[in-house]
């Protein structure tokens, strides 16, 4: 068999997603085959079995699950090493463990990069490849990767537009395999008791003014009637108020409604690096802040409780941002405790030319390398393939019970009998998926309930999803793990896949070599000065004060490191 071109193999695969939302591999097409000589030719090389086993050392990350193994069982040798090892011919060792604290991984291996003793393969963060590139540590997977991988994995890979390898790639050399982040959690929605909307009359949220009235109208007006005024305006957290990643609780929105993105490196229309926390609009989004703070809009405890989903959870708050699977947050409780409570997402605020506007997390921020120097760095590839498989494919076929795999159903009982999770006990910590997973899941699950398409052609990954929402239209609320699920497709993703959004991605993930003696200090200074804003302990003309400040205690020096980093 001759090795077909990725091109090939890549319309092969979009031909296939044409005939339905989201086409998964099924295990005919993914099989594992070896020629009678024992050589693995054309696609059989992505799930080959080595004819004469081979060892792959590697760091890992103890779990935090201690004692859930089974007696016999540890870390490097349990079901799904075995499982892993018979499909591979692959021996996964540890050269060593840490647990799953703090940054003791991390810790481990910057001693291992700084005494140039590294394991086979291991799963490093954006500081680390970098270093580990700039010393010329690692192998090279430009040839080793497009000729290894499954066409699952390169699908996956292919759905970031190619921004995941991008960021893997170092002079043109594809220098590690990135995660690749699910796209639909960056967007932090608005969500809103639609029962108390209907109650009190009001519409739903399109404006910064609308989000203020609603959250003005539920402290006021007793939405809950029970005749008291313990409700409260929208929760923040007072840990992550912003920031380059999305979070429940946060005020991204609000700041993106003025195309104001802290802690995000952009560039002007000049091609000029300038660091999001200082723009002009930044100041305008505080500016508004320290208004609704004032008016109490925003909930006047925030800076002091220790739990800012306190609120919802209690029914106390109608009203908060937070990302479409909000629902398995703080919204459970709110339902265990209200069965009246109706939360439904909405994409608000928009900015004034009436667009959504949202920051991106980074595509990717972790990293599968091999050392230069192993003799087999396609392995780590061929591992990818069989743990994306089992992930995406293998379990839950074994989960439906559609293949009767001797293999497959022994770790299903497995995990069941020990309530463990299977992805910690893989040989990387770095699932696949694609990038709009979200969207496809939703599309796809919402073409069988309307009777588009036929329960038995949707993907197995959905099933659990499809049945959720049988079972909480048919009995809603009855089942809160049923729920969560319906209630986060039918209304979070919902929004997610009908809203244009006008995606923003920031220009630098990394630390330049001034941010690693100043960053902690400009970081502590921004957080403070735009706490001391929003809750009025300092004038908005502070924030002039501090862009100075930012500047001379390391920012302009930083930001020409970023320029010059870009630019190359």
């Amino acid at each position: 068999m001759k090795v077909k071109p990725f091109s090939l193999i890549l319309a092969t695969m979009l031909a296939l997603s044409a005939c339905s939302p989201d086409h998964t591999p099924n295990r005919a097409e993914l099989s594992d085959k070896v020629s009678q000589d024992g050589e693995m030719k054309g696609e059989d090389l992505a799930f080959g079995k080595y004819k004469v086993p081979i060892t792959l050392r590697i760091g890992f990350s103890i779990p935090n699950e201690a004692g859930r193994l089974a007696q016999g069982d540890n870390y490097d040798d349990n079901p799904w090493s075995r499982y892993f090892q018979s499909k591979t011919g692959i021996q996964v060792v540890h050269s060593w463990q840490v647990r799953n604290e703090g940054d003791a991984y991390r810790y481990k291996l910057d001693v291992s990069i700084t005494e140039n003793d590294l394991p086979d393969a291991m799963v490093v963060d954006r500081q680390q490849l970098r270093a580990l590139v700039d010393r010329d540590m690692l192998a090279d997977m430009t040839e080793v990767f497009p000729k290894y991988a499954s066409p699952l994995v390169k699908a996956m890979y292919d759905s970031s537009q190619g921004r995941a390898t991008r960021d893997a790639t170092f002079g043109g050399r594809l220098m590690a395999l990135p995660n690749i982040a699910v796209e639909a959690d960056s967007p932090s929605l608005v969500w809103v008791r639609q029962d108390w909307l209907d109650k009190l009359k009001l519409p739903a949220p399109t404006t910064l003014n609308d989000i203020a009235a609603i959250a003005k109208a539920f402290i006021e007006q007793d939405p809950d009637g029970n005749g008291k005024s313990d409700t409260v305006g929208i929760p923040v957290d007072k840990v992550i108020v912003w920031g380059a990643r999305p979070n429940m609780n946060g005020l991204d929105s609000v700041f993106g409604a003025y195309r104001s993105f802290p802690k995000n490196w952009l560039k002007d229309r000049k091609g000029n690096i300038y660091y999001g926390s200082v723009a002009p609009e930044t100041k305008q989004a505080l500016g508004m802040l320290a208004g609704w703070y004032k008016a109490g809009i925003i909930d006047p405890e925030f800076a002091l409780r220790q739990d800012p989903n306190e609120p919802i959870a209690d029914n106390k708050a109608g009203i908060f941002f937070g990302p479409w699977y909000a629902p398995s947050g703080p919204l459970r409780e709110s339902v265990k405790k209200d069965m009246a409570a109706e939360w439904k997402a909405f994409a608000a605020p928009l900015d004034n030319s009436g667009k959504f506007v949202t920051h991106m997390a980074p595509i990717t921020d972790r990293y599968l390398v091999v050392r230069k120097g192993y003799p087999n760095p396609e392995a780590v590839v061929r591992l990818l393939n069989q743990f994306t498989q089992y992930e995406r494919v293998d379990s839950y076929i074994a989960n439906y019970g559609s293949d009767m795999d001797p293999a497959l159903q022994a770790l299903k009982t497995y995990k069941e009998a020990n309530h463990v999770q299977p992805r910690h006990y893989y040989p990387f910590d770095l699932l696949l998926d694609y990038t709009d997973s979200v969207q496809r899941s939703y599309k796809a699950v919402l073409e069988v309930m309307e009777g588009r398409n036929q329960l038995d052609k949707l993907a197995p990954q959905y099933q659990s999803s499809y049945k959720n929402m049988i079972i909480d239209r048919e009995h809603p609320k009855k089942n809160l793990d049923a729920w969560v699920s319906a209630h986060a497709r039918a209304y979070g993703a919902k929004v997610i896949v009908d809203t244009p959004m006008d995606k923003v991605y920031s220009e630098f993930y990394g630390l330049t070599t001034t941010m690693e003696t100043r960053w902690a200090a400009l970081e502590k200074l921004e957080k403070e000065t735009f706490l001391q804003i929003i809750i009025g302990s300092a004038p908005l003309d502070s924030f002039d004060s501090f862009v100075q400040q930012w500047n001379q205690l390391g920012g302009e020096t930083i930001t020409k490191e970023i320029q010059k980093s870009v630019d190359r």
